[in-house]
Order: structure tokens, then C-alpha cells, then sequence
């Protein structure tokens, strides 16, 4: 039914009275709270416990949503209220996850990227994409075809082949309704976003859901007099949105004050800051893989251990002889980390996350920073479902596929590994339970002899080692100071690696107090245009 005038205001019970049996449930937001339309997310939850209404939805999110425990979506993991879920990311809301390793759910786990760009596919009225992004990985339908358990059967990817080359056909899955969220309001249901930290794919899901005819709620913090806000602010026209949820004391992100800083009001000055890092097996993979980056490169940072790539640029002065960004839509800055990772302070540039993606998706990066949790003797990384969990991509098969030099980072060992750095060298303590270096990855994130095919540059970061993967393999190049090859090293993979001749000691200004002091030495000059 068309809409003139005035947008329904409606608590956040009212609003989900909307929402229907079977209906397919857009949610945007990210961790850490962030654009995350709380109340109406546990509004829907409070409904269902209480009547048993509705059922059977399926709950589609690019990004993942929560504290890694029990905020964000993880109140809707209820039988019977979610048949189905097409998820970015998993770990953020892992009572989800947990249903999907039950096989309670249907449970797809799709790249950020692509769903951005199904997002807009639906509002296009096209059925789906065809993408380069998956090719070789879990998501490629000659292997798990992104489906996550044993009750997932539909196929959502095919293959297909465009003028001689081989893609992916994504299908698009239109949404019913989508919850997203702003900051104000006006009364014909224009919506800005001025306290927000990002706009991620909001716009993008709110013309997919109303032009597939289903409703829009966003929940803002107040509403404004028709007409009043300024038409290049408004994010979300108001003809598409169909309810309001005024709720006055939304914050910014969890449990955390609002901050100027991260919504690109003010810049913070951090000349006189003393940010950094305890020195320990972080920073010394943080530090190394700083190496990596060239003067005026554009570079992407994962979540993670990977997230101290930008704190050593801090501590070194040399934030402004690059540009870091996060799939989430910023540009320079520096990212919070842990569960509020892609909350920028200092950012240079804030966009739309399908954007972001186009950029990314189109060769757009030098480099990019990514965690891993499993690599194998191919060079393979699995970080979307390992040890029995389901934790998701998230934007990571977009970012590593694309970019042109990849650097993963993660310690050699997990789970109560205890390191000591000191007299520039290090010690092992206590070694990890968990093995991450093994023989065969059980599923597939990254592809490592498709990236080399392609002609990347692709390295794997420790704190006792750095490894390249070539066309013969995976290589140990560096060793760290202090550290024994077979006990400390090779005793702890379940492969064997090439050995570079000669093997290079990791630099000894990675295991010192003081900082490196690089910023004259490799950066110089900046990158020609």
C-alpha cells in the first residue's frame, strides 16, 4: 500500500508485529553494536518467546551483529522463529552459529562483498550476480557451495561461464523486510545518519525490501519536523520507509559513550598520545608485517591480530605515508578493535559499504591485512568454520582474493600459548594446545595457488617465522631470534615447509621496547602517482 505524508511512529513491539511467517528479514549492522537496531532485533525475539509468532524466517546479514556472545542477533536463535539464515559473518552472534553446527537451521555463509551487491541486485530486479569472488573456496559449488551443515540443500551458487571464463552466479534472495537503523528522523521518514560511524548497506537494503514490496522499520534516536533535515545528509529517503522506532537513548555502540571522533565530527589529535601496543607476540607480527606496505599504498585491515597493523603505524608516525581502510566503508584513521573493530576515529572518508566493495572487488588494493586461523601445507586458510565452530568470512573472501599482495597474520600456535620478548629475541614460555599449521584445511577460505596463478605476492606472518607461499609450495624465509627451527618451529606443524637458503633472521627492531623508528628509512618517498 502506497504511503503519503507521515510515517507511522511505532514502539518496538508494534513494529514487529509486521513481520510474517516465512518472511525473509534483512538486518543491517556490524559489530560491537554499530548501526545496530537493538531494540527492534530483541522486540522480534521478546514477540516470538512470548507467542510463538513468526515462524519459520529467514534472517539475511552482510556483517556480523553482537558482542561474541549474547547482544546483537544472537536473542533470536530460537527454533521454530528462523528456518533459515544467509550470513557474512557468524562469530559476532554465536548462538546462530550454534544452531547451524546443531543443523537446526539452513545456514549459508556468503562474502560480505557479494551480499552487498545481492542486496542491490534485489533492488534492481535482477535475480542475482555473477562474481569472480569464491572461485576455488568453500563458497565454489564443486566444493561446499558456501552451505554450512548437512540440512542446507538449496543451491544458491552456480557456476557459469561468461565469453570463455569461469564465474559464479550468486542468486539473489529479495527481503520481506528490512531492520536498519539512523540517528534522525523527520516526520515523512527521511533519515540521517549523523552519529553513526558507518552507513554500511542500509540504503541498499531498504529499496531492496520496498521494491520487492515488503516494509522497511528503522529505528532512529528522534524525530524532526517534515522537511527540516538537509537533502544531502539524508541517507534513506523517506518513501521507503514504512515504521519508525524512536528510541531516545540508542547509543553509538555498546556499553560506550558517544564519540565525535568515530562519527568524523571532530579529528582527534593524537600528537601527544602514547597508544601502543604491550610488547609481546602481537606486536611483533604486527610490526613485520608492516614491512610490507610501500609509501602510498591503499591497504585493507582485518579484524583481529591483524588489527595492530594500525596501532604500529601510530607508534611509528607513519599513518599518513598510506591509506588503511575497513570493508565497512572508512578510509584512513585508526579502527577500534575487538568486538567494536570497524569503528574508525580520524577517518578520512566514510562510504556506503556496497561501494567499498566495488572498489575492493575491482583491484582497488595494494595490500591487505587478514588474520588466519588454519593454513596448510598449499598455502590454503580456513577462517570460516574450524574446530567444529562456524565463525563466517565476513568481507575476508572479497579483500584477499582482490588484493594485490596478501599478508595473513596469526601466532603459530593457539590456546594458552605464553610468549616472552626480550633481549631482542624471543622465548617460548608455554607452547599453544592448537596446532594451526596443518596438513590439510577441512574447508577452504583463501586459495593460495589461485593467488599465485594470478600472480600475487602472498605471506604468512608469525611471531617465530615468516612463510611465502610459491609456486613450489609454502616457504620459511625468516626465523625469529632466539627460536630453534625443529623444536620450536617444525615440531609444532603438522607439514614439513621448504626451508629458504639462506634462512634470514627476522629483524631484531621487532623484538625491542623502543620503537622501530622506520618512518625515514622506508618511507621516504612516497609512491609515485
Amino acid at each position: 500500500m502506497k504511503r503519503t505524508g507521515r510515517v507511522p511512529i511505532f514502539s518496538p513491539r508494534e513494529a514487529v508485529l509486521r513481520i510474517r511467517d516465512e518472511d525473509v528479514v534483512a538486518i543491517a549492522g556490524a559489530g560491537g553494536g554499530e548501526l545496530e537496531a537493538t531494540q527492534v532485533i530483541l522486540a522480534l525475539a521478546e514477540r516470538y518467546r512470548e507467542t510463538g509468532e513468526p515462524k519459520n524466517l529467514t534472517f539475511w546479514h552482510a556483517l556480523g551483529l553482537g558482542d561474541r556472545a549474547d547482544r546483537g542477533m544472537s536473542p533470536l536463535a530460537q527454533k521454530g522463529l528462523v528456518k533459515r539464515i544467509i550470513g557474512g559473518h557468524w562469530g559476532q552472534s554465536p548462538r546462530l552459529a550454534d544452531m547451524a553446527d546443531r543443523n537446526e537451521v539452513e545456514a549459508y555463509n556468503f562474502p560480505a562483498g557479494v551480499m552487498c551487491q545481492l542486496a542491490r541486485a534485489a533492488a534492481a530486479g535482477y535475480p542475482g550476480i555473477i562474481s569472480h569472488v569464491g572461485k576455488e573456496t568453500f563458497l565454489d559449488p564443486k566444493n561446499q557451495g558456501g552451505k554450512l551443515n548437512q540440512v542446507t540443500k538449496e543451491d544458491l551458487i552456480q557456476p557459469i561461464c561468461v565469453e570463455g571464463k569461469d564465474y559464479l552466479y550468486y542468486k539473489a534472495v529479495p527481503p520481506n523486510v528490512a531492520i536498519i537503523r539512523g540517528t534522525t528522523a523527520d516526520t515523512e521518514g527521511y533519515v540521517t545518519l549523523e552519529d553513526e560511524i558507518s552507513f554500511l548497506d542500509c540504503a541498499a537494503l531498504a529499496m531492496a525490501a520496498h521494491n520487492n514490496g515488503g516494509i522497511v522499520i528503522c529505528q532512529v534516536q528522534k524525530v524532526v519536523e517534515a522537511g527540516s533535515l538537509h537533502p544531502k545528509d539524508v541517507k534513506i529517503p523517506g518513501c521507503l520507509v514504512d515504521a519508525l522506532v524512536v528510541v531516545p537513548e540508542q547509543p553509538q555502540l555498546y556499553d560506550l559513550p558517544m564519540n565525535r571522533f568515530l562519527s568524523g565530527d571532530y579529528r582527534q589529535d593524537v600528537s601527544g598520545e602514547d597508544d601502543t601496543m604491550e610488547l609481546n607476540e602481537r606486536k611483533v607480527i604486527a610490526r613485520r608485517a608492516i614491512m610490507e606496505l610501500s609509501p602510498g599504498d591503499i591497504g585493507n585491515l582485518g579484524v583481529g591480530i591483524a588489527d595492530g597493523v594500525s596501532v604500529i603505524s601510530g607508534e611509528e608516525g607513519i599513518s599518513e605515508e598510506f591509506t588503511l581502510t575497513v570493508e565497512g566503508g572508512t578510509f584512513g584513521g585508526v579502527s577500534l578493535r575487538g568486538i567494536y573493530f570497524g569503528a574508525t576515529a580520524n577517518a578520512k572518508a566514510i562510504i556506503d559499504m556496497p561501494s567499498q566493495f566495488d572498489f575492493y572487488d575491482g583491484g582497488g588494493l595494494d595490500i591487505c591485512f587478514l588474520s588466519f586461523a588454519e593454513v596448510d601445507q598449499d598455502g590454503n586458510v580456513n577462517v570460516h568454520k574450524f574446530n567444529g565452530k562456524t565463525m563466517g568470512t565476513g568481507g575476508f573472501v572479497d579483500i584477499c582474493q582482490n588484493s594485490k599482495k596478501i599478508v595473513f597474520l596469526g601466532t603459530l600456535t593457539a590456546g594458552g600459548l605464553k610468549v616472552d620478548v626480550s633481549d631482542e629475541k624471543l622465548n617460548i614460555r608455554q607452547e599453544g594446545r592448537f596446532v594451526k599449521f596443518v596438513r590439510q584445511v577441512p574447508e577452504i577460505t583463501f586459495h593460495a595457488k589461485e593467488a599465485i596463478r594470478q600472480g600475487k605476492t602472498v605471506l604468512y606472518v608469525t611471531e617465530r617465522g615468516v612463510f611465502r607461499m610459491t609456486e613450489d609450495g609454502l616457504e620459511l624465509f625468516e626465523i625469529a631470534p632466539g627460536v630453534d627451527l625443529e623444536q620450536d618451529i617444525f615440531a609444532h606443524m603438522e607439514f614439513r615447509p621448504k626451508v629458504a637458503e639462506p634462512l634470514k633472521e627476522m629483524e631484531s627492531m621487532y623484538f625491542r621496547e623502543e620503537i622501530m623508528g622506520i618512518r625515514e628509512s622506508k618511507f621516504g618517498k612516497r609512491k609515485e602517482a
